[in-house]
This record gives structure tokens, C-alpha cells and sequence, in this order.
């Protein structure tokens, strides 16, 4: 009964254009890469999200077997595993717009020249908790090196790494991807905000209030139909992570009107 009285709430919402979307802002997922010359995690998708002037541009970071982090999505490049590999067999290859799979110090200097961008810097899962924990220690630190600590929010579907995050840099925004937690959980452990996919918070639009009454920030991933951006502005998240970061500001931009 709950679930539905919160639908119900959501589309009175909607129809009397009762909202808090002034604030809602646009985060580029695994940077803005549907665009020419691009590519996803790569360094031009930084650049491209930042001369588009958005909010912040999303990334995804592996250790390899040697320590090296490097950004990249998925857990495998042509069938070799990212996390038992080293650096060096994963040097000779390429991203699909021609980069080569960029290092985290690489991408993070990349972000340095941007000024003016939110890195939004997701650790991938890794095989152990200990192993989750040294690559959260081993990324704040490079952060740290590169001198982006104040302009670096983390996020993972690993607690143990977001754990370490919030233990290693308790000011910066740490927020939760798994969706199977309530803000109230979250907050007691040190968290700044929630991270969750659309179908979550459909099926839970409660917390997005309840994240802001608990001063948490709310982003939401991954939103690509325009129907859907539209119904996540007015439940009042603070963020959309999307790969249509343009559409997502013309909508955002149509409430201003």
C-alpha cells in the first residue's frame, strides 16, 4: 500500500507541476561519449562533458593485477579480465573512438584542464572486500596527488569501498549504487547521498524527500527517454546521470520556461 500511495503522490506531482527541479543538474554517464570522436570512459568524453557544461561527468575505475587503476567499464576488454591482468598486457588496446584504455592518473589530469566539472568517480567491485578497500585507498589517493580531492564525489555498488571512501575522505560526496538500502541506513554510516536506478525510486519515490530531509542528495542513473527525465525532475532528484546529457539539460531547461 505504501508503494502505491507514493506512485499515486508522484503523478499528482506531475500534474500540478508541483516540483523541485530548479536544482536538478546533469551528470554525463561514463562521460559524454554518443558524440563524435568519442567514446565511453574516454578522454575526450571528459572534455566533451565539460564544453558542454555540465554538472559532471561519471567514470568507472578498475585496479589491475600490478595496482595500476585504470577507467573502464566493464570487467573484461576482449576477454581479458581487467582486475587479473596487468597494465602492461592491457596497454595495446584501444577504445572504440581509437584512445587507449586511459590510466586514472591520465584521466584525472585530463580533468584537472576542464576547471570547471564534477569528476564522478564510480570504483568497480572487486574480487574481495580487502582488495575493494586498497583500491578505494589507492584512487583517494591519486586523487589526492592530482589535487582534485575538492572536486571529486565517489560512488560504488561495493559498501565495503564506498566504507573506505567515507573513512578516507569523510567531507567528500560518497553515495550508494546498489538500490537496496533506505537513506536512513545510509545516513548512519556516513553517506552523503543515495545513487539508485530510476525503477528504484519509482518503486520507492519516498526517499527522495526523506534523503533531503536528511540533508543526503539524490542522483539517478541511467535516464535516457525524455518521458522519464521529465518524471525524475519532478520527484525533485538533484541529479540525473544519463547518456543524452544534452536532452536531459532541454528538459530540465523547459521548466525554466
Amino acid at each position: 500500500m505504501k508503494r502505491y500511495l507514493g506512485i499515486i503522490l508522484l503523478y499528482g506531482l506531475l500534474l500540478t507541476g508541483c516540483t523541485t527541479q530548479q536544482g536538478t543538474k546533469v551528470i554525463a554517464h561514463r562521460g559524454y561519449w554518443k558524440t563524435e570522436g568519442s567514446a565511453q570512459n574516454s578522454l575526450r568524453s571528459l572534455t566533451k562533458a565539460a564544453e558542454t557544461k555540465l554538472y559532471g561527468s561519471e567514470f568507472d575505475v578498475h585496479m589491475t593485477a600490478d595496482d595500476v587503476l585504470v577507467v573502464f567499464h566493464d570487467n573484461e576488454v576482449e576477454g581479458k579480465p581487467i582486475q587479473q591482468s596487468t597494465y602492461e598486457e592491457l596497454r595495446s588496446f584501444r577504445l572504440s573512438n581509437g584512445e587507449p584504455i586511459p590510466t586514472l592518473e591520465q584521466y584525472l589530469q585530463t580533468g584537472k584542464q576542464t576547471k570547471n566539472i564534477r569528476l564522478i568517480l564510480e570504483l568497480k567491485a572487486h574480487a574481495t572486500p580487502e582488495r575493494n578497500r586498497e583500491a578505494a585507498r589507492a584512487a583517494v589517493e591519486m586523487v589526492e596527488k592530482m589535487g582534485l580531492l575538492k572536486r571529486t564525489d565517489y560512488i560504488s555498488f561495493n559498501r565495503d569501498a564506498c566504507l573506505e571512501f567515507i573513512r578516507l575522505c569523510p567531507k567528500a560526496e560518497v553515495a550508494y549504487l546498489m538500490g537496496d538500502a533506505a537513506p536512513e541506513e545510509l545516513k548512519e554510516q556516513g553517506f552523503k547521498g543515495i545513487d539508485y536506478h530510476y525503477l528504484v525510486l519509482q518503486a520507492h519515490p519516498e526517499w527522495v524527500e526523506n534523503s533531503h530531509t536528511l540533508d543526503m542528495t539524490v542522483n539517478v542513473w541511467t535516464v535516457n527517454d525524455t518521458a522519464l527525465m521529465r518524471e525524475m525532475v519532478v520527484l525533485g532528484v538533484d541529479y540525473i546521470t544519463t547518456d543524452h546529457p544534452e536532452e536531459a539539460l532541454e528538459v530540465i531547461r523547459s521548466f525554466e520556461q
